[in-house]
């Protein structure tokens, strides 16, 4: 197959649902673009018919479509980077299955990247989703920015489009956990982020629960900050001045006023906040010490059980 103008990136996860659905408005989609595509779905270890779903959906198109099996579930960052790793175009569009960001939306951001930006974020318009996804999603994006002061308005929008140029040097990482939206960001050179449709999901249900959401922004946070360790440095630093006014002081009490006992639960309390503190301290300190086991063993960020094209199955 000679090179493709675009290239689409779906990780797959559970969808079965929808793939038919997505298959027909992608298709009618990138057609009216009249560009050269391919499309390669990333299939994240679905445990519904996905595969078969997906192997089907290849032997209609077989020239334009690319199916990437994983032997297991490893997130959609690690399919997103199968993917990435596997494209052939010069402007990458990705895409969640669920179709709640409508593929109609592509030709906007293909357009943005042949003005001359590499990298278009997109941005929900009138979110069709729960009132705690929608407010914990503002507070991510609002710490995320403080921590790192990396502006992505919208991180959870996973439509978005890349210069080919900058998934080049993403992929040249050797990072084990690659936050990619936060990577792209920071990478780019004329990034612009515009507003795109946000539909209700027409089956199935969301990936993303809330343990999902607080490791990814454990992800972020330890990919591109050491924010959190050192305010806990200045937080000890802090509390040790503070601990030896506070014992010099119940040293003098205990002189002037003589032993008492009455104290004795509001000292339990400090040690007990203070206990607390340094708990939360470890296991950020373990947070990042964790990222460094995982980068230090070397080990591959997927395994691939299969790809389907139109040249081989391998």
């Amino acid at each position: 197959m000679s090179k493709p103008y675009i290239s689409v990136v779906i990780p797959v996860y559970n969808e079965s649902e929808n793939l038919e659905h997505l298959y027909q408005r992608l298709i009618a989609s990138l057609e009216k673009i009249d560009k050269s595509y391919e499309i390669i779905l990333v299939n994240d270890g679905s445990q519904d018919d996905s595969y078969e779903r997906l192997n089907e959906l290849q032997k209609r198109r077989p020239d334009q479509i690319r199916i990437i099996h994983f032997n297991g579930n490893f997130g959609q960052h690690m399919a997103l980077m199968a993917g990435f790793e596997h494209v052939k175009g010069k402007i990458i569009i990705t895409l969640d299955a669920d179709l709640q960001n409508p593929p109609e939306e592509i030709s906007h951001l293909v357009k943005l990247i042949e003005e001359g930006h590499d990298y278009v974020g997109g941005i929900r318009k009138n979110r069709q989703d729960t009132f705690f996804r929608r407010y914990a999603s503002k507070l991510n994006n609002w710490l995320r920015y403080k921590m790192t002061k990396i502006r992505l308005t919208d991180q959870g929008c996973m439509l978005r489009a890349y210069q080919r140029s900058l998934i080049d040097l993403m992929m040249s990482s050797k990072e084990t956990t690659l936050f990619i939206p936060a990577q792209a960001y920071r990478l780019s050179i004329t990034p612009i982020e515009i507003e795109v449709g946000h539909d209700a999901r027409k089956g199935g249900e969301s990936k993303y629960n809330l343990y999902r959401l607080l490791r990814l922004n454990f992800d972020w946070m330890t990919s591109f900050t050491l924010l959190p360790l050192q305010i806990f440095t200045m937080l000890g630093l802090l509390i040790s001045i503070l601990s030896g006014f506070f014992v010099i002081y119940l040293f003098l009490r205990r002189i002037i006023i003589g032993p008492e006992v009455e104290g004795v639960f509001t000292l339990f309390a400090i040690v007990f906040f203070l206990m607390g503190i340094m708990l939360m301290g470890l296991g950020i300190m373990g947070e990042y010490i964790g990222r460094i086991y995982q980068e230090v063993r070397h080990r591959p960020r997927y395994v691939i059980r299969k790809i389907i094209d139109d040249t081989n199955e391998a």
